[in-house]
Order: C-alpha cells, then structure tokens, then sequence
C-alpha cells in the first residue's frame, strides 16, 4: 500500500474560522488521514499534516490550498515567519510503498494543477527542483513576498509552473518532495530578538553550525518570549536532544533560560529513539520495546 504525506504551509495563522474551512478541505477526501493543524498567531501561520493515498492526498493538498487562496490576502499579511504567497509551501515526503521519485511526480502534477486553477507562480524545490538554485526553500523565499514582483523579472527566476506575473493577492507557491522534516522549536526567557537571532545564526548549518539545521530568530509577542525556530532536515544526522543541547550551552551564563520547546506537526517514531537514548541514558532502547509499535505492524 502506497502512502503520501503531505505538510502545506498557510500564511494564516489568526483567523480561525478561516483555518477550519481550510482544514475541513482535507477531511472531505476519502482515503485520506488528517493528522494535526498547528497555527501560531505569531508566526501568521498553520501548518496542516495528513497521509493516505497519492492520488487522495494530492487532491486534498488542491482543495486546501484553492479554499487558502480564497481566504488570504497577502498585502495586509504581517506575521514573524518567512513567507512568499498565501499558500506557502507544500511538500510531499513518501511514507511507504513508494520511493522519492513518485513523490517528485506527483509533487510536479500538483503544483501545475494548482498554478493553472489559482493562478498563482509556482516554483518546485527539494528533490523536485528543476534548477539546483531552486534546491533550498530560503533561497526561493528570499526577498519574501515583499520582493516577488522584483523576482519575478529577474532572468533566471520565471516561475515553474502557474502564472508567470505577480499576483498581489496571492504571492507565490512553493511545491516540493523532500525527507521527513521536524520542525522544531526552543522558545527562551527574553524579550531581546537579537539574541534569539544570535543563536539561530550559530546553530544553523548555512552559518557554519550543525549539520541539517535551518534556523531563525522570532519574537512571539503575545507571550513576551523569542524563538529559535527550526527545520531539522535530517534527524538521522542531527537528533532533537543535540539541537537542545547546543543551544542551552550556547546560551550558558548569559542569564537566559529555554522556557519551553515546541513541535509542529508530527515526527517519526525513530527520531524519538536519541530523546529517550540520550536523555534517559538507555543506550539499548529500540522502538520494539514501545507496545504500539507492534500494534502498528498488525
């Protein structure tokens, strides 16, 4: 059995009425699994994850994010997170019973569909990059939706697939294939967004810190804390209990303290395996010793 994940990304993340016909998009289609929906009023965001069948989940990823496009207006959109379009990012990631490759095309078929109908430029990164600058999502997002009509006329970055213009409404798609991602969280006991800046520039892998970490600083407002908020891009390479640890040294005797860790979304059950490991000190745990893990092979 061939099962698709699928984690879109909307810049909207303080209407809530406008979240749930977002989500409840997602729970019409048959033969597909809604998993969480996180929003974050902060960052202006949610991120909605669900699994099932390619075809199904394609079809809920197009439904969710046309009924997005009808909701969001990116010129009165403000919010802490990065950001190019009403729809922001939509990534496939290959569960079971497929391999990368399938993800792409149905990445690929999504994305001309979706740029058609909404008429909205679509770029594809990941493992669905049609041009090695397009690899990484922060390239494709710099300038941000500020910059896209700049972007646009600039050789070299014509869209891949939708409308080939700038649409003020909308902003632009990014539509991908890629490993499972965590997204990953460590809010810190300070209003100061330099600071949190300051971390996220050590940790990160572009800046010479850990390997398979994309980070920023955010301020979270509401609750009077900054954010080191991150994408693990390889939890084989750079477990969750690393990424704490590095960061809770790296904020040592400066009278900073980490006052809570976020996930968004959800995460395999393997990259669970170094929290319990190195943080219970059980070297030998393997995943056979949770119950529900056997229930699952049933």
């Amino acid at each position: 059995m061939k099962i698709l994940e699928c984690v879109p990304n909307f810049s909207e993340g303080r209407d809530e009425k406008k979240v749930e016909e977002i989500v409840a998009e997602v729970r019409k289609i048959s033969g597909v699994k809604l998993l969480d929906y996180f929003s974050d009023s902060d960052h202006n965001r949610t991120v909605v994850t669900f699994i099932g069948d390619p075809e199904g989940v394609k079809q809920a990823a197009l439904r969710s994010s046309l009924r997005a496009l009808e909701g969001i207006d990116m010129r009165t959109h403000t919010g802490g997170h990065p950001r190019l379009g009403a729809v922001d990012v939509v990534p496939f990631v290959p569960i079971r019973g497929m391999g990368m490759k399938e993800a792409v095309g149905i990445a690929h078929q999504f994305g001309r569909e979706f740029g058609e109908i909404g008429e909205v430029p679509v770029y594809f990164y990941g493992e669905a990059a049609t041009d090695p600058r397009r690899k990484k999502l922060a390239d494709i997002r710099k300038g941000e939706y500020e910059g896209l009509r700049e972007k646009l006329s600039i050789p070299g970055w014509e869209p891949d697939a939708g409308a080939r213009t700038f649409n003020p409404k909308s902003g632009a798609t990014v539509v991908g294939a890629r490993f499972p991602l965590i997204a990953f969280n460590v809010n810190l006991r300070t209003q100061n967004l330099d600071f949190a800046k300051r971390v996220a520039r050590k940790i990160r892998e572009s800046s010479g810190g850990i390997p398979s970490v994309q980070a920023l600083g955010v301020e979270l407002k509401e609750r009077r804390m900054v954010q080191v908020s991150m994408n693990l891009t390889d939890y084989r390479r750079t477990s969750i209990p690393k990424v704490v640890e590095f960061i809770r040294a790296e904020i040592a005797g400066t009278g900073v303290e980490i006052a809570e860790t976020e996930l968004v979304g959800v995460l395999p059950l393997e990259a669970l395996e170094d929290v319990v490991r190195e943080y219970l000190k059980m070297p030998e745990f393997t995943p056979e010793q949770v119950i529900e893990t056997h229930l699952l092979e049933e």
